[in-house]
């Protein structure tokens, strides 16, 4: 696809441009360089997402004065001759988490852990809009989409029917629930590691509002691959160990995800479709088939902090 982004005002500066494959989001992005030596991030969108893409620049701007580390946003305009939305940030130096953590100790992955931990509760701290519909009816009326679609979808999974019974038991636990801005896809594969051992947090594009303890339902992803930063990851959001109803909401919120993962994957191909049946076998093994709501993956006993 031929992108014409020679109408960016900031182009004039670009000394070096160069495609970035990484992530699902389905912006076109660029790793580029200044005749200044910066390095930013460039992402381009449709023009038709206007809307939503000058919602989604002016919200990273309010995370961005929290102080936490992320790319900062530097201009959001229309180029490509008035087809495409563009949206300008400062580039972040470093590996990716899922490639440091397993090369760290046990008590450096749980330190990383504790920051990503801190970061999240910072974003947890923009509210959500005092018009936001009731969490309990939002959510319920997203399980039973979920539900739904993964009956009706083609693949089953054994064990789901355990999930299927926990949500069913366990709604009641949505009622008064607070809402705030959600990074909406926070796990480490959305978490940058510098060279100075800086976490930075990535690629904010499926912002959302909801029950800040959502924000957790991916956090199986930092668990396979660490279970000491997914630990610390936890009690650094609440500053020590959270409470019992934490652990039985991050339950319920990790089960209507699953669920919602079998069907999605299947136009993905069979190496998505394997990758999402064996988290779902491995969320019921955590979870001793959704007899016992806190996971096996938490450290009770870190001797670290």
């Amino acid at each position: 696809m031929n992108i014409y982004i020679n109408d960016i005002p900031q182009y004039k500066n670009f000394r070096k441009i160069e495609p970035v494959h990484k992530g699902w989001s389905s912006d076109i992005k660029y790793y580029v360089e200044t005749i200044q030596k910066e390095k930013l991030l460039l992402r381009i969108s449709n023009v038709k997402e206007y809307d939503k893409k000058m919602a989604e620049y002016n919200t990273i701007c309010t995370i961005a004065k929290q102080g936490i580390p992320m790319s900062i946003p530097i201009d959001f305009g229309i180029c490509n001759n008035g087809e495409s939305v563009y949206m300008l940030l400062t580039w972040i130096d470093g590996k990716d988490a899922h490639d440091v953590l397993p090369i760290l100790s046990c008590e450096e992955q749980y330190a990383l852990g504790i920051k990503a931990g801190c970061i999240l509760k910072r974003i947890h701290s923009i509210p959500a809009p005092t018009k936001q519909e009731e969490w309990e009816t939002r959510f319920n009326r997203k399980v039973d989409r979920n539900i739904e679609n993964y009956k009706t979808c083609d693949l089953k999974i054994e064990g789901t029917e355990k999930m299927l019974t926990y949500i069913a038991q366990n709604r009641n636990l949505l009622k008064n629930r607070p809402q705030s801005l959600h990074h909406g896809d926070y796990h480490i594969g959305n978490m940058i590691v510098s060279d100075t051992g800086v976490l930075s947090v990535i690629d904010f594009n499926r912002l959302n509002y909801g029950d800040p303890w959502e924000d957790f339902n991916r956090i199986v992803w930092c668990a396979d691959c660490s279970k000491y930063f997914a630990t610390g990851r936890v009690n650094g959001y609440f500053d020590g160990k959270p409470p019992a109803e934490f652990w039985k909401l991050l339950a319920l919120y990790i089960s209507s995800n699953t669920l919602s993962s079998i069907p999605w994957a299947i136009p993905y191909g069979q190496v998505e479709i394997n990758t999402m049946i064996r988290q779902a076998s491995q969320i019921l093994e955590y979870y001793e088939d959704m007899t016992n709501p806190v996971p096996k993956w938490y450290i009770q006993d870190t001797n670290f902090s």
